[in-house]
């Protein structure tokens, strides 16, 4: 699935620096694994492979892994997302379209409405959708008969998926955020596709402050790339580096302006915490949802802010972080579940 929030240019470029196979593929060695397993079993029998859920953070390869997949079965793939699908004809006109053995990409599968989600019940498991033709009393349900097809779902919130659509993946694999010797490896290979000369001090610390994510390590080197080429030659050695991140505001935590701001309202305006999430939100002039899923992953993870019954609480390192002096008080909070 293209993510919206890129240009033009950078859809191109973006689509450009996927790898199109698993042994391309940097990174999550044990998905990897675990999916050249069920790919290779499934091309033996001669058979559409089990249906496949990813899961995980965006921006660590979900879509990309969906398209290695069907590279893999040489199957065509079909990309569709859960907010687009919010009828059950919607999803039935999908289905009643593939030809055996196609890849059905769902990204944010856990978006799709609840009529249609009862509907892939029934075609992930035996290949066949009911129709419902006419209204009221006098409606009738028409099977129609499916061939077979592998649905690779996508989602960052597993969670939120029903049980019983959870549980009729063959294979469900969550992908976790990458080592920067990993991401490193993936800025080398991305900067030789893209004609960039760079050394490995300045892939070392764009790597460094990419917060575990692919995605924006790319990025970051497009616009490093930027930088470099309008400021000096084109090439990027660990300076031209250095001050591209600066004029963009990415720290050498690998702090954002959104994510100082957060750790500045929470300081700053409630002294630390404990505040809700919408209250914060309201602080930073960003939606709930926005520092709920693009903030708070990377500020927990690493260990600037906890989340508690109370609210969201600054840690001594988010003090620390911002220059700031923590109060000495105990952290009696107890962690949320």
């Amino acid at each position: 699935m293209v993510n919206p929030e890129l240009s033009t240019e950078e859809r191109v470029a973006d689509a450009a620096l996927r790898p199109t196979s698993l042994n391309e593929f940097v990174g999550q060695k044990r998905v990897k694994d675990q999916l050249h397993l069920v790919l290779s079993a499934a091309k033996q029998r001669n058979a559409s492979a089990d249906h496949i859920l990813l899961s995980g953070p965006p921006g660590l390869g979900k879509t990309t892994l969906a398209m290695i997949i069907a590279a893999e079965v040489g199957a065509p793939l079909r990309i569709t997302s859960g907010p687009t699908i919010q009828h059950a004809g919607d999803l039935a006109s999908i289905l009643s379209s593939l030809v055996p053995g196609e890849v059905l990409f769902l990204d944010e599968i856990h978006r799709m409405s609840r009529a249609a989600e009862e509907m892939m019940y029934l075609a992930m498991e035996d290949f066949r959708v009911d129709v419902m033709v006419g209204k009221g009393p006098g409606a009738t349900s028409i099977p129609l008969e499916l061939p077979p097809f592998t649905l690779v779902g996508a989602t960052t919130r597993a969670g939120m998926l029903p049980a019983p659509l959870r549980d009729r993946f063959g294979f469900t694999a969550h992908l976790d955020y990458y080592e920067p010797i990993e991401l490193e490896s993936i800025v080398l290979r991305s900067a030789k596709q893209l004609g960039i000369t760079i050394d490995s001090e300045s892939a070392s610390e764009l790597s460094r402050r990419s917060r575990g994510t692919p995605r924006i390590a790319n990025r970051l080197l497009r616009r490093s790339r930027d930088y470099a080429q309008v400021h000096h030659d084109g090439d990027l050695n660990l300076a031209r580096t250095q001050a591209a991140l600066e004029l963009y505001e990415v720290d050498d935590l690998g702090l954002d302006r959104l994510d100082r701001a957060v750790l500045m309202a929470l300081i700053d305006k409630f002294n630390g915490g404990p505040v809700g999430l919408s209250t914060l939100a309201l602080a930073v002039g960003e939606e709930p949802e926005t520092v709920d899923t693009v903030c708070e992953p990377f500020l927990v993870r690493e260990g600037f802010i906890t989340r508690t019954p109370r609210g969201r609480v600054a840690t001594p390192a988010a003090w620390t972080a911002l220059g700031r002096k923590a109060p000495k008080l105990p952290n009696q909070l107890p962690l949320e579940d």
